[in-house]
């Protein structure tokens, strides 16, 4: 009987797109090229928090089952949030105009922003890239399905829910407008945060240690019907 015979080679062609398990742990950009947007990517040494900003989205359903979807920035050194916008159908040039509305406002701070860290959401476009880079700020995307690189905004979305939107029944857009502007406005001024060393992210003229008798003087306020109390000293 003859034996068969020994192939000479295992060698296999492969074709000119590089087969996924063999380019996994590759940059995945080929989807921003598509999109038009063009960001670094993060590297092991993240920048300083003091001049990091953080911009992201979150939906909310309201009791119409209507969906509206919210988009805010963080400052990550001061946990100072910005509400940009609110609307039910967000696009690329509708985010690019919140960037542009909310650059305005802030003004001179905004040249302060040396680096904007932001997810690959298909509405983060060119435009909207560029608005943050007219200012000096370096935008870099975080990888792919890793919301801990975006650590700070997404535990804010936590917090606002747990907090705020979870307690609350939500009609449509503009009642969510109002009370997010409110609850925002608790959270920079009134709610003190650990990392800040029990400070609040826009520091208070009050802000210190005070004796007992300056205790009595405490007022409460309640905010968004009871939801949240805010104290301050009596005038």
């Amino acid at each position: 009987m003859t034996a068969p015979s020994t192939p000479t080679s295992l060698a296999h062609s492969l074709a000119a797109r590089t087969p996924f398990p063999l380019s996994r742990n590759q940059p995945s950009d080929s989807r921003n090229r598509r999109q038009g947007t063009a960001c670094s990517h993060v590297t092991p040494a993240q920048p300083p928090t003091e001049t990091r900003e953080e911009p992201d989205f979150f939906s909310v359903d309201t009791i119409l089952l209507r969906r509206v979807y919210v988009l805010f920035v963080i400052e990550v050194g001061s946990r100072r949030v910005h509400l940009a916008g609110v609307t039910a159908h967000p696009t690329g040039l509708w985010v690019a105009q919140q960037a542009r509305n909310l650059l305005a406002v802030v003004g001179e701070q905004g040249t302060a922003w040396k680096f904007l860290i932001r997810d690959r959401d298909s509405k983060f476009t060119r435009a909207f890239d560029d608005i943050w880079r007219s200012t000096g700020a370096e935008v870099i995307c975080t990888p792919v399905r890793a919301p801990n690189a975006n650590a700070y905004a997404e535990r804010w979305v936590g917090t606002v829910r747990r907090e705020c939107l979870d307690q609350l029944l939500i009609v449509g857009r503009h009642q969510l407008v109002r009370v997010l502007r409110r609850y925002i406005e608790h959270y920079n001024r009134h709610r003190p945060h650990r990392s800040l060393g029990h400070a609040t992210p826009v520091p208070s003229v009050n802000a210190g240690p005070v004796g007992a008798a300056a205790v009595s003087q405490l007022r409460r306020r309640d905010v968004l019907g009871g939801l949240i109390h805010e104290y301050e000293y009596a005038a």
